[in-house]
């Protein structure tokens, strides 16, 4: 039987002690990660916080969007207009999830989540029309970009280094072989 989503925000909120998503009416315990996979999400995570305007922006681990199906899906990272934040302030105790597409989510690769990522995530993070979706790889050392363009589809690029800048934050760069460990830092 699926699980509502008022008893999934009732889990949610409930239950401190693990993160929770909602996929196609089922309640999902997200796993611990490696140390590799925070890593990699500490890698983006730091350089976002750093460049962007966070009077404009918010950047977060563990951001909950909601998808047209009624899942409710936790991103390794992502970065949201603050426009979007000040929504929800306008009420206290609103549950914290966003409905509205943001301009980068990141997921970062683990065997435990790896497939569910890919095939169950990503198309959900593109139907709800996010403008730029990142797939970290820790072990092959990769970005696969999925960038959507103005008629709502995505191109898809792979990356493996150099120096990469969120298409809608392009005041952002992010060095990729500093983050997979091939320069100084």
């Amino acid at each position: 039987m699926p699980v509502s989503e008022e008893t999934y925000r009732r889990v949610a909120l409930e239950d401190t002690d693990d993160a929770w998503e909602l996929a196609c009416g089922r309640l999902r315990k997200k796993p611990p990660m490696t140390t590799e996979h925070q890593e990699m999400a500490r890698g983006v995570l730091y350089p976002l916080i750093q460049q962007l305007d966070l009077r404009e922006f918010v950047v977060s681990e563990h951001v909950m969007v909601r998808t047209s199906n009624g899942s409710y899906y936790i991103s390794d990272v992502t970065v949201v207009p603050r426009v979007q934040t000040r929504r929800l302030l306008q009420e206290l105790g609103t549950f914290e999830v966003y409905d509205d597409p943001v301009p980068l989510v990141v997921e970062v690769w683990s065997p435990s989540t790896g497939d569910y990522d890919v095939d169950d995530k990503f198309p959900e993070y593109r139907r709800r029309g996010d403008l730029e979706i990142w797939r970290l790889h820790p072990y092959e050392r990769t970005l696969t970009v999925w960038m959507r363009r103005g008629d709502g589809g995505f191109d898809e690029k792979l990356l493996v280094g150099g120096v990469v800048s969120p298409a809608h934050l392009p005041s952002v760069t992010i060095d990729l072989d500093i983050l997979f460990g091939r320069g100084a830092g």
